[in-house]
């Protein structure tokens, strides 16, 4: 049997160097690789091209990295719930590429799937359209959008095993299983690891030849951005 656990968060980030692209999984602050961010940020590493939904909070997930000036470029979907993102983006501080969700989804599948390019109508007439390829199909427009060249995929899983096998929970299966097939190197951090054949052959969600490097995870917040609670009805 393949083991591809490391010891901890150091271990699964060997390799990374400043300049590079990376994945990282999660929907706002679901989801979120919470260790692999944190030990980037210790290591100080810089110049980095992240794609990612969007870029967590100011003071919590990839708004860690923001802080300290890491991130040079962002490729998101969004960008609200981070007033540093939109300092560094209107100063011209940090680069950015917005595009679709949808497009974004797609392009991380792409990746995982060895699909170069493919043609999508959304963002056509628009500024995301701007110097890329269009072409006409069956009457309608469509733009030309490029799979991502990422040397690292970083996800947040539920449970795993030894062989890599993943399982998300709820809604934190947003980006990860699409982002966890792209990389070149794949690390997963999990909230409990167990033994190889504990998992449900039915229920896994990625497969363990998409990931490199699984450990368990410690010290996890799972931070609600927005919570709303209504009044207590007195009686």
């Amino acid at each position: 049997m393949i083991d591809k656990t490391v010891k901890g968060v150091e271990e699964a980030l060997e390799g990374v160097k400043d300049g590079m692209d990376f994945m990282l999984g999660g929907f706002g602050l679901c989801g979120i690789p919470e260790n692999c961010i944190s030990e980037l940020v210790r290591l100080g590493t810089k110049d980095l091209t992240c794609i990612s939904n969007n870029a967590g909070v100011d003071d919590f997930g990839l708004g860690l990295l923001l802080q300290k000036k890491q991130i040079k470029k962002m490729v998101s979907s969004y960008v609200g719930e981070n007033d540093e993102f939109e300092r560094q983006m209107l100063s011209g501080e940090l680069d950015v590429e917005l595009i679709p969700q949808g497009t974004l989804a797609e392009r991380c599948r792409a990746t995982g799937a060895g699909i170069p390019a493919f043609y999508t109508p959304a963002g056509y007439g628009t500024e995301v359209a701007e110097g890329k390829e269009t072409r006409e199909f069956d009457g309608k427009m469509y733009v030309l959008e490029h799979a991502f060249d990422t040397q690292f995929s970083f996800v947040k899983a539920w449970k795993g095993d030894a062989a890599g096998n993943l399982v998300f929970k709820g809604t934190a299966r947003n980006f990860n299983p699409m982002m966890a097939m792209a990389g070149k190197i794949t690390v997963a951090e999990v909230d409990e690891l167990v033994p190889v054949g504990s998992l449900d052959p039915n229920e896994i969600h990625t497969p363990g030849i998409f990931v490199n490097r699984i450990f368990e995870g410690k010290n996890y917040e799972k931070r609600i951005e927005q919570r709303t609670v209504r009044t207590k009805k007195q009686v």
